[in-house]
């Protein structure tokens, strides 16, 4: 069992996946951080000084008892965030869609490059003819 194991956590297909989700993650972070460090600040000038990743919409306020304890925390939608994360996934989804297209077109690319060997019953049947060509 542990032999198959090792197999199968060797085959290649399952080692260049872990190899995409590592790359993934880390290309992820890097977008997100564009996102939070770079992006939104530019943008917030240009939308009127609105900061997008401080926006929020509060559903219900905290409620405080006689000594300003919470007692009720309050109910708030973070829709900076939400819009962060969104932008954050388009980038991500365009870059992940320009790699699968390069990928495509380098496969075409081989394809067209090494011409498709003909079935081998072809091959014999030309043989076969050679042969009694030959022999005429």
């Amino acid at each position: 069992m542990l032999k198959e194991f090792k197999e199968f956590a060797m085959k290649g297909n399952l080692v260049d996946m872990a190899v995409g989700f590592v790359m993934g993650g880390a290309f992820a972070t890097v977008v997100t951080a564009f996102i939070q460090g770079v992006f939104l600040p530019i943008l917030a000038p240009v939308m009127g000084g609105i900061d997008l990743s401080a926006l929020t919409y509060t559903i219900s306020p905290a409620e405080l008892n006689e000594a300003g304890e919470v007692v009720k925390e309050a109910a708030i939608v973070e829709l900076g965030a939400f819009i962060a994360a969104l932008i954050s996934f388009i980038i991500v989804a365009f870059v992940m869609f320009l790699i699968i297209k390069g990928m495509n077109s380098m496969q075409k690319k081989e394809e067209e490059a090494a011409p498709a060997a003909p079935p081998r019953q072809e091959v014999l049947l030309e043989e076969i003819r050679n042969l009694l060509a030959k022999q005429s």
